[in-house]
C-alpha cells in the first residue's frame, strides 16, 4: 500500500490515542551544571592517576570518551550542547593502574576554526555567519550556499574493518589511533556509497561484519539506507572499502523524513524506527537564509504515528507488514532479539520529541529556579518493551492481540489494510515512582547478547539535565541497582566481561564521573556488574565536561 495511503489509515484509526500523558518532573534546588559545559584545555600528556580501592588488574586497555570540550572560538559562540569540538578523553588502565590524557579532534572543522579565531563551520545548532572580510554581495550570495557539513566527530567511537574512528551523524569520520589518541585520517562515506551521512551507532555480528544506516536525497524522494561493511579489510590501507547499501527504505514523508540516532539489530534483522521527529528540508534550507541553525528545522509532528520498518539482514528484504505504535521519541535503543517467531525489541522512550531542542548551552548554564524550571519541562524517557510478531498474512485475525510470549503484556493488534498497532510493556521496577525510572545512555554485555535473549541492562538515571546516577535493572525479577554520588555526574556505563565469564552479569561497569564542584576531582569508576558495587576509583586532578558515548578498547 502507498505510504500517504497507510498514514491517513492510521491517523483515522488510531487519533484517539494522540492525547496521551506525557510524563515531566517538578524537582526544586538543582545543583548548576555551568562548569561541565565549558571549554577547557586538552592534555596530551599523560597523567597519572590517583586510586583507591581496587582496579582488577584483568583490566588492561584503555577506556575512551568522547564529547564536546570546545564551546567558542574568539568571541563567537555555539549554541547547542552538540555543536561543541570533539575531545577524545583515554583512561589508560594497567596493572591496577589508571593515567589520563585528553586531545582535541584535529578535524578540517576544528583547524580552520582555530586558524580564523570565530566559527567558520555550521554545526547542529549554530550557523557560521559569512566572512567578514567579504563584501555585501559575497555575503548575501552565500546565505543561498548549502553549507559544509562539518566533520566534528564528537559523539562516539566506532569500529570499522579492524580501525577505530570517531564519529558524528554526517558523512564523516576521522580514524584515530586509541593507543595516542592522533587524529589520523578523516573518511567519508559518500566516496563509497551514495548517502548524506550515517549514524554513530552501529551494530556488529560475532565476525565484525558492522551494519549502519544513513539517508540519501535525491530524484527518487528521501530513503532510509542500511549498510553493510564486510569484517577485514582488502588491504592496509582501506577504510570503507567493501560498505554496500544492503536495503534502501522510503520514507513515509519525502520531504519531511525522520530524524533517528540509532537504530537496533537481531540475530537475523535489523529494525530502523520511523519516529514523527521530522527534518523538514525545505524549513532547514529556508532557515539557512535566515541565519538560523539545522536544529531549527527539527520539528516534532505528535499527530504522525511511529512505524517500525523490519528488514532481513540476509537478504536485506523489507517485511511487508507495517508495525505502528504512537508517537514517541527515542535515541538508543536496549537490545532486539527473536523468539517462537517475534521480534523483542527494547529502548528508552519518551512521548514528546521536543526534548532535543531544550538541549542549548544557554539552558544547560542556568541556575536557581531557572534551571529547574528548564528540567521540569522536558519530558523524560524510560525502558520500554515492544514484540513484533513476524509470521503475519492475511489470515491473520483483526482485532486479535498476536503478541504470544506468555512473559510480555505487550500488544501487536491486527487492524484493517492489515497494519499491526502496538503498544509496549514498560521495563522498569514498578515500586519506583516515575522519576525514578528515568534511564538513558543504556548499555548490555554487547559482545555476548547483542541480538539475543537477555537479562541485565545498564544506564545512566536522568534525576538532571545530564545522568546523575548509575543503573542497573534486571528486567525478569523488575529490579533496579543504583549507584549515586550527591554532586557527581556519571557518563554511560560501558560494561567489560571478565576473561572467565560464565554468567550475563560477570564483569565490570566503567563509567567517567565527572562534577561541576571546583574542589572535587573528575574520577573513572570501576563498579561490580554483578553487586553493583564500588571496586575502586581513579581520581583526576581535571576538569572534564560531560560526554556523550564511549568504548573500552582492549590491550
Amino acid at each position: 500500500m502507498d505510504s500517504w495511503r497507510i498514514a491517513r489509515c492510521l491517523n483515522n484509526l488510531f487519533s484517539a490515542t494522540k492525547n496521551q500523558r506525557v510524563y515531566f518532573s517538578n524537582r526544586k534546588g538543582l545543583e548548576c551544571l555551568a562548569p561541565l559545559v565549558t571549554t577547557v584545555e586538552e592534555t596530551p600528556q599523560p597523567i597519572p592517576a590517583k586510586v583507591k580501592g581496587v582496579i582488577p588488574k584483568w583490566i588492561k586497555g584503555n577506556f575512551l570518551r568522547n564529547g564536546p570540550g570546545k564551546f567558542e572560538f574568539g568571541t563567537d559562540k555555539y549554541n547547542h550542547w552538540f555543536d561543541g569540538m570533539a575531545l577524545m578523553h583515554q583512561f589508560n588502565i594497567e596493572n591496577g593502574a589508571v593515567c589520563y590524557k585528553s586531545k582535541f579532534l584535529q578535524s578540517d572543522s576544528y583547524k580552520i576554526n582555530c586558524e580564523k579565531n570565530r566559527i567558520v563551520v555550521s554545526e547542529f545548532g549554530t550557523l557560521a555567519m559569512p566572512d567578514p572580510c567579504k563584501n555585501f554581495f559575497e555575503r548575501f550570495k552565500s546565505k543561498f550556499e548549502m553549507p559544509r557539513q562539518t566533520d566534528n566527530a564528537l559523539v562516539s567511537y566506532v569500529l570499522y574493518e579492524g580501525d577505530c574512528y570517531v564519529s558524528t551523524e554526517t558523512i564523516f569520520m576521522h580514524k584515530i589511533d586509541p593507543q595516542t589518541l592522533e587524529t589520523k585520517e578523516k573518511v567519508d562515506w559518500s566516496k563509497f556509497i551514495a548517502v548524506n551521512g550515517a549514524t554513530a551507532h552501529p551494530h556488529y555480528d560475532p565476525d565484525g561484519t558492522a551494519y549502519n544506516m544513513g539517508n540519501s536525497y535525491g530524484k527518487n524522494g528521501s530513503r532510509y539506507n542500511i549498510i553493510r561493511i564486510p569484517p577485514q579489510k582488502a588491504n592496509s590501507e582501506d577504510t570503507l572499502h567493501g560498505a554496500k547499501i544492503m536495503c534502501s527504505i522510503p520514507a513515509a514523508d519525502s520531504k519531511r523524513p525522520s530524524y533517528y540516532h540509532s537504530f537496533a539489530m537481531s540475530e537475523n534483522y535489523v529494525i530502523f524506527i520511523e519516529q514523527p521527529l521530522k527534518l523538514n528540508l525545505l524549513k532547514i534550507y529556508i532557515n539557512k537564509i535566515r541565519g538560523k541553525g539545522l536544529d531549527e528545522g527539527l520539528t516534532w509532528e505528535p499527530k504522525s504515528n511511529t512505524i517500525f520498518h523490519i528488514v532481513n539482514k540476509h537478504t536485506g528484504q523489507i517485511h511487508p507488514v507495517k508495525y505502528c505504535t504512537k508517537a514517541f521519541l527515542t535515541f538508543h535503543q536496549i537490545n532486539a532479539f527473536e523468539e517462537n517467531g517475534h521480534i523483542i525489541l527494547d529502548m528508552c522512550c519518551c512521548d514528546d520529541g521536543s526534548a532535543i531542542h531544550m538541549f542549548n548551552i544557554h539552558n544547560l548554564r542556568k541556575d536557581g529556579n531557572d534551571l529547574d524550571e528548564v528540567y521540569d519541562s522536558v519530558p523524560k524517557l524510560f525502558p520500554r518493551r515492544f514484540v513484533l510478531p513476524l509470521h503475519i498474512s492475511s489470515e491473520s485475525p483483526n482485532d486479535k492481540n498476536l503478541n504470544t510470549l506468555s512473559y510480555s503484556p505487550a500488544t501487536a493488534i491486527r487492524k484493517e489494510h492489515g497494519i499491526l498497532w502496538c503498544t509496549y510493556e514498560s521495563l522498569h521496577d514498578p515500586e519506583l515512582d516515575e522519576e525514578e525510572r528515568c534511564c538513558e545512555f543504556p548499555q548490555i554485555n554487547y559482545s555476548r547478547y547483542n541480538g539475543k535473549k537477555y537479562n541485565f541492562f545498564y544506564g545512566c538515571g536522568f534525576g538532571h539535565l545530564i545522568g546523575d546516577s548509575l543503573l542497573k535493572m534486571d528486567i525478569e525479577a523488575r529490579k533496579m541497582k543504583v549507584w549515586k554520588e550527591e554532586g557527581f555526574f556519571p557518563s554511560e556505563p560501558v560494561f567489560v566481561p571478565s576473561p572467565k565469564a560464565v554468567e550475563e552479569d560477570d564483569g565490570i561497569i566503567l563509567s567517567a564521573v565527572v562534577t561541576p564542584r571546583q574542589n572535587q576531582n573528575t574520577f573513572l569508576l570501576v563498579l561490580d556488574a554483578k553487586t553493583f558495587t564500588e571496586l575502586g576509583r581513579a581520581e583526576v586532578p581535571r576538569q572534564i565536561p560531560y560526554g556523550f558515548h564511549g568504548m573500552f578498547s582492549p590491550s
